[in-house]
C-alpha cells in the first residue's frame, strides 16, 4: 500500500520534447512540490511506480512575466525532478497512475 503523502510529492509528469529525449537515457522528468527533497522524491517514485531509482536531480524554473490581453501577470515557479532509473526499469508516463 502506498503512502498518501507520495501523491503530494509528485505533482505531474513533464511531457516535453526534452523529456522524451531524456527517456532514451533511462530518465523521467516530473513536476514536484516546491518543498520536496531528493530523498522524498526518490521514495515517492519507487513506491508509486515500483521501480529502482539511481539518481535524482532537481531544478527550479523561475516564473516569467507574461502579458495577456494587456494585463501583466506572472507565472508561478515550477520545481522539476529528473529521475534516473536503474537499467532494466522503465516508467510509461502516458498510462498514468
Amino acid at each position: 500500500m502506498t503512502d498518501l503523502r507520495h501523491y503530494d510529492v509528485i505533482v505531474s509528469p513533464a511531457i516535453t520534447e526534452k523529456s522524451t529525449i531524456a527517456s532514451e537515457q533511462n530518465q523521467v522528468v516530473f513536476n514536484v512540490a516546491k518543498k520536496a527533497t531528493k530523498p522524498e522524491i526518490k521514495a515517492a517514485v519507487e513506491a508509486l511506480f515500483g521501480v529502482k531509482v539511481s539518481a535524482v536531480n532537481t531544478l527550479v524554473r523561475k516564473g516569467k512575466v507574461k502579458r495577456f490581453r494587456g494585463t501583466v501577470g506572472r507565472q508561478g515557479d515550477v520545481k522539476k525532478a529528473i529521475v534516473t532509473l536503474v537499467d532494466g526499469h522503465s516508467i510509461d508516463v502516458a498510462t498514468g497512475l
